[in-house]
């Protein structure tokens, strides 16, 4: 009985160890015939190489984590002998290469990511005979030392089981290290797509700027030659020079090009060798050159000083759809009745306990945008009343544009410049020697007979017309100027382009300015001042204005215009405003902070450059045409776009 026990038991081992022996062999036979086409011999070479391959992958791999390290292109160094080169090979296969190098790195990961993951599994396999083979061994042992009981058959059944469980295992991390490999691979494709990309569109524009070399070189070497040579040589170098001109055109980036521009090249090149050997003295080509560069800085010079000359006379043109908006409001307004020129709420334009503003100009559009945007912000507009005084030219035109558009609950007064009756006795408003509109205007100059012009008022806050209001200003109103005639925005800190100081337009130099003014005295910016017209009257500035105005004209005291004659006339007499009141500069600085033009109550366009012109700043114009309505049939007539 017991030796059948016996017999029964090691047929059982015997079985078990075949089938560890057997499912071994056979798993790895089928594995070879999915890897090769040709069976078992080409798998066998595959695995002779496996150690190679993997090695030259791992170093290849160093090498491309180096490139991608690299944050800038190798610079591009141009050499003569080297052109039909570059020409015929960096510039045609330049997309070829990149494209290849990128594929070859990625079949280069694929390639040993199947590499490793044939080494997995034959590591499981061997993995699994040396575990089935210790079982045995282990089973063996048992059986000699243990006797042969029930348990001995469930203890082997768990060892089976584990052994499983392992293998389960094993297969789990297998399948997650080849997923995470591919996905490295994906990861650092595109990291190699996205630097030859940046690679790329850093040199764009290589092959225009050696074209405009080589015209340069031609130019340079037809300097050497008499103006009446028609030797063989000048001809051919003229002539490259003219299809190179042709073929670069305006174009700035290679893309730009057309396909025989590359040609055109190559033959460049070759005639400038010829002109090379022809000319081989080094310091008389530097000598040319230097004078070439020169010229062209001195052209420059020329073009900005043409350009700077043409902008101040756009300043001082009034634009062609200002003009016509002019002309058709004119003829309107005197084609209605004289009963039907009335504008609204004109009872309160005499109240002093409202709230009173004043402009100075002969712009329809600036005028409406002025009212507009003070109306659009207030929180009180029926306590608003606008005096805008014009010249008599435009009085019509204002008159009309109002009527059809009213400014809501706000009061508007218009006044014409030719029925103050009292300005004429003064007299001192145009300035000679200046054909700028900005300095002979009289509208210019009213700001300094405001208590003539408003008798019944005790405050008034005078806008200019290129300004744009942001925020209500009745806190503004509110505000106690201890004993001071004019509230405004200083404009001495130091690094801004506003920064100005009395020394700079006024002449320190003559002894009735050096005793009177500090030099280092502070500045202040018209455009949004309030005044108080009881304090004027009090001190007669109007009188002081008129001194220095006359004392201005026997002796150079001042620049010409109105601000410095200002900033005499009020001297000691400003409370500074926080800066918030007012920005200055959209007239002329591309650089203001756009968190501090959105945060400013006032906006001005101070300088040459006004938004209603061609040539006003871009990035600033939206500020102001917010407040005009461009779909007005008016402006659509006289094509008046925003």
């Amino acid at each position: 009985m017991k030796q059948s026990k016996h017999r029964w038991q090691r047929t059982l081992i015997l079985c078990l160890l075949s089938l560890s022996v057997v499912a071994p062999v056979i798993f790895v036979s089928r594995r070879l015939q999915l890897l090769t086409h040709d069976g078992r011999t080409d798998f066998l070479e595959d695995l002779s190489t496996v150690k190679y391959r993997a090695d030259l992958l791992k170093s290849n791999a160093i090498k491309q984590e180096d490139s991608e390290e690299l944050e800038e292109p190798k610079e591009v160094v141009y050499k003569e002998n080297d052109v039909d080169s570059t020409l015929s090979d960096g510039s045609e296969n330049n997309d070829d290469s990149e494209e290849s190098r990128i594929e070859g790195s990625r079949n280069n990961f694929l390639e040993k990511n199947e590499l490793d993951h044939d080494e997995t599994q034959d590591q499981e396999v061997h993995q699994k005979g040396s575990a089935s083979m210790d079982e045995t061994q282990n089973q063996e042992a048992q059986h000699k030392g243990l006797s042969s009981t029930d348990g001995d058959k469930k203890k082997f059944n768990i060892t089976v089981m584990e052994n499983q469980n392992m293998q389960t295992h094993s297969q789990r991390k297998t399948d997650q290290n080849i997923k995470v490999k591919a996905k490295q691979s994906d990861l650092t494709v595109n990291q190699h797509r996205q630097v030859s990309r940046h690679q790329s569109r850093r040199v764009t524009n290589q092959t225009v700027m050696e074209i405009k070399d080589q015209i340069i070189r031609a130019k340079a070497y037809l300097g050497f030659v008499p103006p009446s040579s028609t030797s063989h040589l000048v001809k051919e170098l003229r002539l490259r020079i003219r299809e190179m001109e042709r073929a670069v055109g305006e174009a700035t980036k290679d893309s730009d090009l057309s396909r025989s521009a590359l040609q055109k090249m190559r033959h460049m090149e070759a005639s400038l060798s010829k002109a090379n050997r022809a000319f081989p003295n080094c310091a008389a080509m530097a000598s040319k050159l230097r004078a070439m560069n020169h010229n062209a800085e001195e052209q420059v010079r020329s073009q900005q000083h043409e350009v700077t000359h043409l902008v101040h006379l756009a300043a001082r043109t009034t634009p062609k759809g200002l003009h016509c908006l002019s002309m058709q409001l004119t003829a309107d307004y005197f084609a209605l009745r004289p009963e039907d020129r009335k504008l609204p709420n004109e009872n309160k334009i005499h109240d002093p306990e409202l709230y009173h503003y004043a402009v100075f100009s002969d712009n329809v559009l600036a005028c409406g945008v002025v009212v507009n945007s003070t109306v659009s912000n207030s929180k009180e507009q029926e306590k608003l009343v606008f005096h805008i005084v014009t010249n008599s030219l435009n009085f019509p035109a204002i008159s009309m544009w109002f009527l059809l558009n009213p400014p809501g609950k706000a009061a508007i007064h218009i006044q014409n410049i030719d029925n103050f009756e009292w300005l004429s006795k003064y007299n001192t408003f145009k300035k000679p020697n200046s054909s700028d509109p900005r300095y002979t205007s009289e509208l210019n100059y009213l700001r300094f007979y405001l208590p003539d012009i408003f008798p019944t008022l005790n405050k008034i806050l005078l806008f200019d017309h290129d300004v744009v209001v942001q925020q209500d200003l009745s806190t503004l109103w509110n505000i106690n100027m201890n004993g001071k005639v004019i509230a405004g925005v200083g404009t001495c800190q130091e690094g801004e382009t506003s920064f100005r100081r009395m020394d700079m337009f006024i002449n320190f130099s003559d002894p009735y300015i050096a005793e009177r003014f500090d030099v280092n005295a502070c500045t202040w910016a018209f455009g949004m001042n309030l005044f108080d017209l009881q304090q004027w009257r009090r001190h007669n500035l109007t009188g002081v204005y008129h001194k220095y105005l006359q004392r201005g004209s026997n002796m150079p005291l001042f620049n010409t215009g109105s601000l410095p004659l200002g900033w005499l006339t009020f001297y000691n007499k400003i409370m500074v405003l926080d800066r918030r009141w007012h920005i200055l500069g959209l007239g002329y600085d591309s650089s203001i902070d756009k968190n501090k033009i959105e945060q400013a109550a006032v906006i001005h366009y101070d300088g040459i450059r006004k938004p209603w012109m061609d040539i006003g700043l871009g990035r600033y114009k939206s500020y102001w045409s917010n407040f005009m309505k461009f779909d007005h049939p008016l402006l659509r007539r006289c094509n008046i776009q925003a």
